[in-house]
Parts: C-alpha cells; sequence; structure tokens
C-alpha cells in the first residue's frame, strides 16, 4: 500500500528555488467561494514568483490524470521542458487549500512515493501569504520568472487545444482498440482495488475528493468495492478474474496467468473519447463527467475499449454495461 508522507514547513524546498516548475491544481466544484482553477492560477502565480518558484505551466490535475497514457504523454513534454519541480495545489470541498511541492520523477509517474514539502489554509489570501513568507530570507536561482501564468493547451478536448490537440491526440489513441479482446476464456482478467494501480496513480491522490485519506479508509475503502466487484461479476462475467490488492508488474502478471488487466477512466466525457480515438460530436452534453472501462492487454500493451461506447456518470451502470458488451461477437 503505497502512502504521502505530509511535512508542515516553514521554508520552500530548496530545489523549488533551483528549477522550472509545473503547476498542477484540483479545484472542487463545490468549494466556496465558486473559484475557477485558472483564476486560482492567476491569484497564487506572483507569490510564487515572489517566493522565488519559477512556475512555467499551469494545468488542471484532473488534465493529466485521465488516463495512462496521457499522464505518460505530459510526462514526455516535462522531460523535454527540463521540468525539476511539481507543485500541486489542491483545493478541498470545505474551501481549504492544501499546495504540495515534490521533485519531478522524470517518468510516467510525473512524482514519487514519498515526502513532500506541504502547506495548508482555509483562505487563498492567507495561503500566498504564507506561500510568500517560506520564501523569504531564501536565495533563489530562478532569475528569469514571468510575470503572468501561462496555460498551455490540453492534450485532449477543450477549444484552447483544438489547434494541437489532433496531433498529441493520435499519438495517444494510437493503442486504443474499439473492439473486444480475444481469449478471455484462456487467461485472467485482474481487477485492481484502490490503491493497487501502481506508482502512475499516485498523483490521482492528490485529486480534491481523494487528497488526505488516511491508508486505513483507503483499505476500508478498497474491502468495499471489492465486495461490491464480485458481486457484479458473478452475474455478468463468465471467465477467471483475479482481485489486485498490490502493486505487480506486467511481468509478474504475465507469469501468473494474468494477461488481462481491468482499467476504470474517469473524466469528461468528450475528452476521454477523443484520448481513445473516437469522435465526440454526437454527445448532448461534451462536459459530462463519466466512468468508462476497458481491458488492458499486457503482452501486446494494447487497450480494449469494445464495440459500443458504454461511459456513464455512475461507475457501476458503466461497469456492468461494459461487461454486458464484452459478450458482443466480433
Amino acid at each position: 500500500m503505497m502512502s504521502i508522507q505530509i511535512f508542515c514547513q516553514t521554508q520552500l524546498p530548496e530545489h523549488f528555488l533551483d528549477g522550472k516548475a509545473v503547476i498542477l491544481i484540483s479545484n472542487a466544484p463545490d468549494a466556496r467561494p465558486i473559484m475557477q482553477w485558472k483564476a486560482i492560477a492567476r491569484e497564487v502565480h506572483p507569490a510564487l514568483v515572489e517566493a522565488g518558484g519559477d512556475p512555467v505551466a499551469y494545468y488542471e490535475l484532473e488534465e493529466l490524470i485521465l488516463s495512462e497514457e496521457i499522464q505518460r504523454a505530459y510526462a514526455t513534454i516535462f522531460s523535454q521542458r527540463l521540468i525539476r519541480n511539481i507543485l500541486i495545489l489542491t483545493r478541498k470541498s470545505n474551501g481549504d487549500f492544501y499546495i504540495n511541492i515534490l521533485e519531478y520523477s522524470g517518468n510516467e509517474s510525473i512524482v514519487s512515493a514519498g515526502s513532500s514539502w506541504t502547506m495548508e489554509a482555509n483562505d487563498i489570501q492567507i495561503l500566498k501569504e504564507r506561500v510568500v513568507a517560506a520564501g523569504k530570507g531564501m536565495r533563489s536561482k530562478n532569475l528569469m520568472a514571468l510575470d503572468v501564468p501561462t496555460f498551455l493547451p490540453p492534450l485532449v478536448g477543450g477549444a484552447e487545444g483544438a489547434s494541437t490537440a489532433p496531433a498529441n491526440n493520435n499519438a495517444i489513441s494510437g493503442r486504443f482498440v474499439a473492439e473486444n479482446p480475444l481469449n478471455l476464456d484462456i487467461f485472467k482478467l485482474g481487477i485492481p482495488l484502490s490503491g493497487a494501480s501502481g506508482e502512475n496513480a499516485l498523483l490521482t491522490r492528490y485529486r480534491y475528493d481523494l487528497y488526505g485519506k488516511s491508508n486505513d479508509e483507503v483499505l476500508a475503502a478498497q474491502k468495499a468495492e471489492k465486495a461490491n466487484l464480485e458481486r457484479i461479476f458473478d452475474q455478468y462475467y463468465e471467465h477467471q478474474t483475479v482481485f489486485l490488492t498490490e502493486i505487480r508488474s506486467d511481468k509478474q502478471l504475465i507469469s501468473d496467468r494474468i494477461q488481462f488487466v481491468l482499467t476504470r477512466v474517469e473524466g469528461r466525457e468528450a475528452d476521454l473519447m477523443e484520448s481513445m480515438g473516437l469522435d465526440p460530436a454526437s454527445l448532448e452534453n461534451t462536459d459530462r463527467i463519466v466512468v468508462k472501462y476497458y481491458i488492458k492487454f499486457l503482452v501486446r500493451n494494447e487497450l480494449y475499449i469494445g464495440p459500443k461506447w458504454d461511459a456513464d456518470p455512475n461507475g457501476q451502470t458503466a461497469l456492468i454495461n461494459f461487461l454486458k458488451n464484452l459478450k458482443i461477437e466480433p
């Protein structure tokens, strides 16, 4: 089980004062007063610069964690831009703000497990004052920080990304197959439970609805999740399954005859469709938040989303739809 260790410190970490930083913002939509994530970015940017940081780009955290493929693509961009720091700003539903600063991992996990520098405040003005105070008296090597925040186009979806999304989307969506995988009756299907998704899921733990949950809470949720999934699979899936409660490499899974792994993603429906190479033009509400399941074929690194689009705002309904569609003959 992975955990996020949190330490409150009075001074900013030295690595934040010596290298470019990407800022990821996760903003609870029900927090009050209402603030859009870009408005939060504009508020905190001057404080980060005054404190000695060099924030070169702002993104919504949910953009990066839409799927492993998208997160991998962002990691490539960060490496090309020589990013050193990842600052994650989480705003919870109660309005409290949390900042976590970590060094960029240099790979698709974006951040590594372990401790982070953290700060919290129940008001954005207080947060800004504390950030500036944390940089007082420290020497910064970031001498050419921009005065205004930079919002780069998302890799998938959104009007801002219209000029660049197609090319990037082709690279991301190339591994998705709009069919059902073969040989499900021969090999086991691995079903990861919450907290067993590997290092690539570390960023998810900073999302506004998950941040701050203890390991005991994660384990309790995992137990309830397994009971619910067992009931669904008993009714809608006839082949072998294995529940994955801890991190295991692809090689370990394959050696145990687990060649397929069920994967769950959640995000804006239009973004999910585009990331999987599908056209969202027929959607009535492109901003609807839905859950989509697909199966990862470990041997060939292919991702099977099924012959029919079956995403749904209700995760249980989305899973049942997907399992039903697995029975559609090619």
